[in-house]
Formats: C-alpha cells, structure tokens, sequence
C-alpha cells in the first residue's frame, strides 16, 4: 500500500472524527411501525406487501428450525442521536419473519 495514501486516509478519517464529535449521527433508514401493524396480517401478508410498506429491509437472513424448515427473516432498523454522548438518542427495531410460502409468519419489534 502506498505510505502517501495510506497517510491522506488517516488524516481524512481523523479530520470526519473532530469535525463530527457535536454532530447528529443516523443510521439505517427511517419506517412507520404503525402502517406495518396496521396492514399486516399473519400467514397472509407477502414479502411484496411488507417491502411496499416499508421498502427494502436492512438485512435479510434465515432460521433453521430443528426439523430444518428454513424461514427467511428481514430486519428493519433506525437510530439517530447526537454525538458525542448520543443525547437524545432513539432507536426503533422490527424483525419480520416469513414461513416458508413467504407470507408474514411474526414479527416483532422494539422502540
């Protein structure tokens, strides 16, 4: 790796550490709870459904029951504050998981 550059990304990642410790810091993308509680129904709502509502999921992953079946799980999830105590701070989470036919089979989430 070049010193040089390997310098400038130092100075640059320093430089964002300084300039952002009194700033508001968000990660994730913001969703409305209460739409998804409001539309969902369990063994009947779909993925299309749920991604119509609150777009495309944070991540995505699966659960492997003890008899193998596989669900697919997305997760949804929000946080903003202000740095660098995270005065304020918020957080909201939902997990929805899906049976195998890929309609809603729970969820749930925390705030």
């Amino acid at each position: 790796m070049n010193p040089g550059y390997l310098f400038r990304m130092t100075t640059v990642i320093a430089a964002v550490l300084l300039l952002s410790a009194c700033a508001s810091v968000q990660f994730g993308h913001d969703f409305d709870i209460k739409t998804f509680e409001t539309n969902v129904k369990h063994n009947a709502s779909t993925k299309a459904e749920v991604k119509a509502w609150l777009g495309a999921p944070s991540s995505r992953g699966f659960a492997v029951a003890s008899d193998g079946t596989r669900t697919e799980k997305w997760g949804y999830f929000y946080g903003n504050g202000k740095l660098p105590k995270l005065n304020n701070a918020s957080l909201k989470i939902l997990e929805v998981e899906f049976n195998p036919q890929g309609v809603v089979a729970r969820y749930n989430w925390s705030e």
